[in-house]
């Protein structure tokens, strides 16, 4: 979802207006991003900590994370052990739920299995929408929170073993 409702003395979006936004918005949000597993599985892993918080919250904290969880290498979050995730639910850096600590290394494991099916995991999730972006208009992309394709996304994420992406968390992730 590349568009946006603008006002005229701005490019962002209603919801960006917000400092802690605006390097997110214009460099990131609505942006494609292929062939770069690391980044998408980042976002995967914020998208679900973000679960019943706030994106604000989430990008406040965002550099702890990439230091927290090793700039999210897939790989090396797949190993984690249980020290490691008792390491992790005691840094401040990030938000401490033990249910959201443990699915990221659970969507490691995971994800790394998307990749030895599909290639790659940029391949997998890009199938989802026919490899290319979908563009709605502004006024229908604020009122959507789920859409075919995030529950299809979901639905798939979950059968593989998945935790924290569920159809409204797969929409914010599509974006």
């Amino acid at each position: 979802d590349t568009n946006c409702a603008t006002n005229e003395d701005s490019h962002r979006c209603g919801w960006a207006k917000d400092p802690v936004f605006h390097e997110y918005h214009d460099t990131e949000w609505g942006v494609p991003c292929r062939d770069d597993d690391r980044y998408l599985f980042e976002m995967l892993i914020l998208e679900g900590a973000q679960a019943g918080l706030s994106w604000k919250t989430i990008l406040n904290k965002r550099q702890s994370y990439k230091e927290a969880f090793d700039n999210f290498d897939i790989a090396t979050v797949a190993e984690y052990d249980e020290e490691k995730v008792i390491s992790l639910l005691e840094n401040p850096g990030i938000v401490r739920n033990k249910l959201k600590v443990r699915s990221a290394i659970t969507n490691a494991k995971a994800t790394l299995k998307i990749c030895e099916e599909f290639g790659s995991f940029s391949t997998y999730i890009w199938s989802f929408v026919d490899h290319s972006p979908i563009v709605n208009s502004p006024s229908m992309s604020s009122m959507l929170v789920t859409s075919p394709e995030s529950d299809a996304l979901s639905k798939d994420l979950k059968k593989r073993g998945f935790k924290f992406v569920g159809s409204t968390i797969m929409y914010a992730y599509m974006q």
